[in-house]
């Protein structure tokens, strides 16, 4: 690989997780060393990642204290260029980026895939639903490749419509409907006391109200490891492992909900789990952080495992449903996702992500 575009995958690396989170103010980079040997380069490559970083104002770096993030680095991150410059940029690094991928060998739809991704982390900044426009459909609740597939090509499933996606946790979803923040809300909440899924939660946080549940998919849950699984983990017991680096999800998340139940069962204490208490809004994040090596192991989605080519070790299968309280049902958009989530076209879309069964998709079920 060409040593520029080296050091520039580096540094992107690295704004990627100050921007997604996974960095915080104040976190210690890894030494260089250590960096050049993940990344299989020169230490000097490494240095010019850490010194454009370093000229960005996203890190600083001090003798005997290594570098470090700066307390002010997300904000920098997020606010780019001057206004005068910040499109031609933006598309000068698009072309960039198509070029690389395309070179290496990746296909057009990849590449569509992997910014779809990147666009997961931008909608889970977001920390409680905005007001949409005319024409849009509002979502909020758990983050999904599905979700997120279905927004990209929302306006050519269902013309005339957009569809605003807020990635807010199962918990917020439901919160949001109940407040009039959200047309639909996405969630896979695991009840412990039943063995079902979201219809005890619509009941409890959505009293009285007839609410439609629309199911997405069926979707494979597990933990995510690097490729091969160097550290031989096995199962949920081994978060506990020492020196095992977790990442977690936030509360609220319905995989949250499944983890901490499972924890409980297996009489294992969180405070036992190195990173625990680190949380992340999206299983891509969760991904992610496996990828760069930040951590050791994560709990998401087969999708983004697969997305990111990493290991995965299945735990469970969950349910995922739309939930449409009965006086959204009769829009006009609502109906046509509905009708458009029972054809072959649909669930092949569904399914091609990987980790999803669709034998389901479109089934409906009424609570209230």
């Amino acid at each position: 690989m060409d040593k520029t575009r080296l050091f520039e995958m580096i540094a992107d690396s690295i704004r990627q997780q100050i921007l997604s989170g996974v960095l915080q103010p104040g976190d210690n980079l890894p030494p260089v060393r250590e960096m050049a040997a993940r990344w299989e380069c020169a230490p000097g490559t490494v240095q010019h990642a850490y010194q454009q970083l370093t000229g960005e104002g996203l890190v600083v770096g001090r003798a005997g204290q290594g570098t470090r993030v700066t307390e002010t680095a997300l904000q920098t991150a997020q606010s780019g260029q001057h206004s005068s410059l910040r499109r031609a940029a933006l598309i000068h690094q698009a072309e960039s980026f198509l070029l690389g991928v395309l070179t290496a060998g990746y296909t057009p739809e990849e590449a569509e895939g992997a910014v779809r991704l990147a666009m997961d982390r931008w909608r889970s900044l977001a920390s409680e639903p905005a007001p949409a426009p005319a024409g849009t459909l509002r979502f909020a609740g758990s983050h999904d490749p599905a979700v997120a597939l279905l927004a990209s090509h929302f306006g050519e499933i269902i013309p005339d419509y957009t569809l605003h996606v807020t990635f807010c946790g199962s918990l917020g979803g439901l919160i949001a409907l109940a407040r009039g923040e959200a047309d639909l809300a996405g969630c896979h909440l695991w009840d412990e006391e039943t063995n079902t899924y979201n219809a005890p939660f619509v009941r409890r946080l959505l009293p009285g109200r007839n609410v439609a549940l629309l199911t997405l998919a069926h979707r494979r849950l597990g933990l995510i490891l690097a490729p091969g699984n160097p550290n031989h983990v096995a199962g949920l017991a081994d978060l506990a492992r020492p020196g095992l680096r977790f990442i977690n999800r936030q509360q609220g998340a319905g995989t949250r909900v499944w983890l901490d139940a499972q924890l409980r069962r297996a009489g294992i204490v969180p405070d036992r789990i190195q990173g625990y208490e680190h949380t992340v809004i999206t299983h891509s994040e969760v991904a992610s952080a496996v990828a760069t090596g930040y951590v050791d192991i994560g709990l998401g989605l087969e999708a983004a495992a697969l997305t990111y080519g990493l290991d995965f070790i299945p735990l469970t299968t969950e349910r995922y449903d739309l939930a449409i309280p009965v006086d959204a049902w009769a829009f006009p958009p609502v109906q046509a996702l509905a009708a458009w989530l029972v054809t072959d076209t649909a669930r092949a879309a569904i399914r091609d992500l990987g980790g999803y069964d669709t034998a389901r998709t479109g089934a409906i079920a009424w609570i209230g």
